[in-house]
């Protein structure tokens, strides 16, 4: 059985990671998430969350689509070796759990081709 914990080495923690994945980022958008991602130098993916509050202002919205993400990303086994950050919009407050999921889908296959054309 597969193991479904996000184990640490799998989150982006300090700010320089963050700092390198703003700085030039493959970026795939719509309605719901901005999702920023770089080729890193590791084994496996890396997760980054900014979900802000100015965006999203209740705290039980903003846990929510945290939870939503960590868990897509969890499942995802093909995604390489890049650091992404998941920025969520506005828009993403209230809809069905089932229409984030699928949004995240198609992210990660879209950052993955990208990153790849960009090494």
């Amino acid at each position: 059985m597969k193991d479904f914990c996000f184990p640490p080495q799998h989150r982006l923690k300090t700010p320089a990671d963050y700092k390198k994945v703003f700085a030039k980022p493959v970026k795939s958008s719509d309605t719901y998430f901005t999702l920023l991602a770089i080729q890193n130098d590791l084994d496996h993916s890396r997760l980054g969350l900014a979900i802000a509050k100015k965006s999203i202002k209740k705290a039980v919205h903003r846990n929510i689509i945290k939870r939503t993400v960590r868990e897509n990303f969890r499942i995802q086994e093909n995604l390489g070796s890049i650091d992404i950050v998941v920025l969520a919009r506005r828009e993403a407050i209230g809809v069905p759990l089932a229409l984030l999921r699928k949004s995240l889908e198609k992210h990660w296959l879209r950052l993955v081709t990208r990153c790849a054309s960009y090494s």
